[in-house]
């Protein structure tokens, strides 16, 4: 019975796996890929709209941010994990921010996964996030980041012709902004601007 039952199982499970890569459940953006072709909501707020360098209505996709670093933090006001990092990411962009080399270089934007601009501006509100929030209420941007779990961080190079690289692609905490940071330099070409 067992010879006939393990083929059958291993069977059904290439199948599984086939259909799921079929259904595009590919797992998240990998370092060395393009991000996928996306279309985010403009933030609603004028400051941060202006710090993405973003102006106008609609939608934008992250080639469109006025800088040659962006990452993305997939979160959810839910996740307790998120809010414990929320004060690194804060320290993150502060550290970036009092660096005038790179301040205009790299910019951090988050999006809500399954969270309303309700939730989302509650997180804000509650943890002090200085960057830019963005609701993802029908899971469309999640999904097409692989469906990954949160926190999640993406760091993505803006290349001069529009394309664009990822850098860094990692579930969980930083473990520190000093050294994500630096990675993130290291990996992107600012490394040296970022020393001054």
């Amino acid at each position: 019975m067992k010879k006939v039952i393990m083929p059958l199982l291993v069977i059904a499970f290439f199948l599984l796996v086939a259909h799921m890569t079929a259904m595009g459940a590919s797992g998240p953006p990998l370092k060395g890929e393009a991000l996928p072709d996306m279309k985010f909501p403009l933030p609603d707020g004028p400051a941060e709209r202006s710090y993405l360098g973003l102006s106008g209505d609609g939608d934008f996709r992250i080639q469109d941010v006025k800088a040659d670093v962006v990452i993305i933090e997939i979160f959810s006001m839910y996740c307790p994990y998120c809010q414990r990092e929320a004060p690194v990411i804060n320290r993150l962009y502060n550290k970036i921010e009092s660096n005038a080399s790179i301040r205009d270089k790299i910019k951090l934007v988050g999006v809500g996964a399954g969270n309303s601009s309700f939730e989302v501006g509650i997180f804000k509100k509650k943890y002090h996030i200085p960057f830019p929030l963005i609701p993802d209420n029908d899971f469309s941007l999640y999904d097409s980041l692989g469906k990954v779990r949160t926190p999640y961080f993406i760091g993505v190079k803006i290349n001069s012709d529009g394309t664009n690289l990822i850098i860094y692609s990692k579930l969980g905490a930083l473990k520190g902004e000093d050294r994500f940071l630096e990675l993130i330099l290291k990996r992107s070409g600012l490394g040296k601007e970022g020393e001054k």
